[in-house]
């Protein structure tokens, strides 16, 4: 795997794979978090694929455009905590504060990215599991355990045993929208489907569901534009 950067403001840089399955050069723009990716068949040479890239350069910048850039998580940048803009700027001490419109992290900067990354899911998992009590216990049911992970095609899970699964992103957004995510997933331990009967649990156990669900499928994306690699 390759990169090809395209110069400019902003610059952009395009992830090459290979592909002894491909038939044909495709260029793809991530609808969840703007990486471009560069497909390129096995016997095709690198020269060729970054001609192909440059080639469709406008068009590219266009959907790029149309995403929103991805942030790369450091100092200077701007990360929203329960919906709130945050800059990270250098703290000091051990721990990760906030302190009016800024998130002071200590440490080394090549370290900056993973503290918040860790702070981050600290921070979801407690969020999370406060609200699955809550709405666990209106429910009158229990659940096994919670997990987190960075999944890019659902927002939770809940399985038959009562595992309840979430996107540590949620922490990102409004925490109404990281409450009702909670309340769709423990209603699936009454009800295991999308029925009538499941979205009158959603609103029993949230109340209106409609907004946030709403945000999620018109911003959800947004939330997968910060890289902490």
């Amino acid at each position: 795997m390759g990169h090809i950067i395209l110069g400019g403001n902003p610059p952009i840089e395009v992830v090459v794979k290979r592909s002894a399955r491909a038939r044909r050069l495709s260029l793809r723009v991530s609808a969840l978090d703007g990486r471009v990716t560069l497909t390129l068949p096995k016997t095709v040479p690198a020269r060729e694929g970054e001609a192909f890239v440059r080639a469709k350069e406008d068009w590219l910048r266009g959907h790029v455009a149309k995403q929103g850039q991805s942030v790369t998580v450091g100092i200077g940048a701007v990360l929203p905590v329960e919906g709130v803009p945050l800059r990270i700027a250098p703290g000091e001490g051990r721990s990760l504060r906030i302190e009016g419109d800024r998130l002071l992290v200590p440490g080394p900067e090549d370290r900056v990215a993973a503290r918040v990354q860790g702070w981050l899911k600290t921070l979801a998992r407690d969020r999370l599991a406060s609200a699955s009590d809550r709405y666990a216990s209106r429910l009158g049911r229990g659940y096994d355990r919670i997990t987190l992970r960075d999944t890019r095609s659902r927002w939770g899970s809940c399985t038959h045993d009562g595992g309840l699964m979430y996107s540590w992103r949620l922490i990102l957004a409004w925490p109404e929208v990281l409450d009702y995510v909670a309340a769709h997933e423990v209603a699936h331990l009454a009800e295991m489907n999308h029925s009538d009967a499941f979205w009158a649990q959603v609103t029993h156990l949230y109340g209106d569901w409609k907004p946030a669900r709403a945000w999620l499928r018109k911003h959800g994306h947004e939330l997968h534009r910060y890289r902490f690699e």
